[in-house]
């Protein structure tokens, strides 16, 4: 592609009012008042002073801004541009959002804790973000934290944690079906140094009770999946006791590796691993890669009360010999052991193959940082937690826009959603008190911008009497 004009002949102006730059803002808000975020807010945020003000608008601005790309406080000025008064009400200056989210108490953070869990009820009623599984197959409960880097000594609770970097603790809990895309169930920001399992029951249950009321899943099985940081009595429990079944990688202690050792050496089966092969002749996967089951009794050092009956699914692999390509190979095979604890009903392959998908789970991680936690923007720690709680709404909110719109973008990251259906170009003309959006002709996703927008403005289903 080249430049058609000369240099000369080229001239630029920031002077059309007319103009904005992210047209796909209007449905996708437009979405989000239908789910009731505005009203939610309004009701259950109690923000004290005037800085709580409308408190409603503001977290609409919030979340509107971080749709549109917004990683940090000053970013929400992206909002005040061009013809973006004409489509929108109350666009506050990023120095007033910036107040609000410091009034914040952890009581306010917990309230928009409750708004956060409401609003993905009310979204999921009105977008297919939840697809029906066949009955009998699980859905999927992962747990998990992320470290957030931050900069500088003013970030209240930033501190060095387990992965050696200086940041606050994010962890997330995500539903996900076999054949859908994970959604954010429910939240927390801790500090840097909190140990992976810190208030880890109370966000699990939290995100079972939020589980229980979202359209779709009715009495589908629910299986928890987190990795040997969760393995903890609470935790699984916590998890048992909402209904699920767990899938929770076991940390190689004695009690684990005794029982490893009893596993028959006629028990293990291959599987299907990082670079098999599938052989047609015998019609199986050609792999280095083993599995094989033993029951197991968890958490025998408890009272006998607290023992949790279930399944040792190991995989083993074999350990690289570095001096075999010199002729010295070994007496014997050594292996690396992988081991989880389940009690769920899934035959040894499919259990491990289930479990290993647990780490769909990091991106989501991923995609957020690479979104609205680039950065967490205040000093404040309860300003950051409600940050948190925002980015999880806008990210929600991204994920219903996508399914709605269809066309194929249910599974991609919020950078292509965002790209693709929210900053779209656009002008705005008036007539008759109706406003148009005049976007770019032989725009490659039209037809998903156009359904997103059409069931966006749709009049309500009537209730039925």
């Amino acid at each position: 592609m080249q430049v058609s004009h000369t240099a000369a002949a080229v001239s630029a102006s920031f002077d059309g009012s007319n103009l904005v730059s992210s047209a796909g803002l209007v449905p996708a808000m437009k979405l989000a008042e239908k789910a009731g975020l505005l009203s939610l807010a309004d009701r259950w945020l109690s923000v004290a002073t005037d800085k709580g003000a409308n408190a409603g608008l503001k977290v609409d601005s919030l979340v509107a801004g971080m749709l549109a790309g917004a990683d940090a406080i000053d970013d929400m000025t992206l909002l005040r541009h061009g013809g973006m008064r004409k489509l929108f009400a109350q666009l506050y200056a990023p120095s007033t959002l910036g107040s609000f989210l410091r009034a914040f108490t952890f009581g306010h953070v917990r309230q928009l804790d409750a708004i956060a869990s409401r609003f993905l009820i009310s979204l999921a009623a009105l977008s297919p973000l939840i697809s029906p599984e066949p009955d009998g197959d699980y859905v999927f409960l992962d747990v998990d934290d992320t470290i957030i880097e931050v900069h500088g000594h003013q970030k209240q609770g930033a501190s060095f944690g387990y992965s050696g970097v200086r940041g606050l603790n994010a962890i997330l809990a995500t539903v996900k079906t076999a054949t859908g895309t994970p959604i954010i169930l429910a939240q927390r920001l801790r500090r840097g140094a909190a140990s992976s399992p810190h208030g880890a029951t109370r966000l699990i249950r939290d995100a079972l009770a939020t589980l229980s009321r979202l359209p779709g899943i009715g009495t589908a099985r629910v299986l928890f999946r987190a990795d040997s940081a969760f393995y903890t009595f609470v935790a699984i429990h916590a998890a048992m006791a909402g209904g699920a079944d767990v899938s929770v990688t076991a940390r190689l202690d004695s009690a684990v590796r005794k029982r490893i050792a009893a596993i028959p050496a006629t028990g293990w089966t291959p599987i299907k691993y990082t670079h098999a092969i599938f052989d047609e002749d015998t019609r199986t996967w050609i792999s280095d890669a083993e599995v094989a089951e033993i029951p197991y009794t968890a958490f025998t050092s408890r009272k006998k009360a607290d023992h949790i009956l279930g399944r040792l699914v190991v995989r083993r692999i074999p350990e690289l010999n570095k001096q075999k390509l010199a002729g010295q190979t070994t007496l014997f095979d050594l292996h690396r052991f992988h081991a989880f604890f389940t009690t769920s009903t899934l035959d040894t392959v499919t259990a491990d193959k289930t479990h290993r998908a647990h780490a769909a789970i990091d991106l989501v991680n991923s995609d957020l940082k690479n979104s609205a936690l680039a950065h967490l923007p205040s000093g404040v720690f309860a300003a950051n937690a409600a940050w948190l709680a925002l980015a999880v709404i806008a990210f929600n909110l991204t994920r219903a826009a996508a399914v709605t719109a269809g066309t194929g973008l249910a599974r991609a990251t919020t950078a292509t959603i965002r790209r693709k259906l929210i900053n779209i170009p656009a002008r705005t003309a008036s007539s008759a008190r109706r406003i148009t959006l005049h976007l770019p002709e032989n725009w490659p996703w039209e037809t998903g911008w156009a359904h997103l927008f059409d069931h966006a403005f749709a009049p309500p289903s009537p209730t039925p009497t």
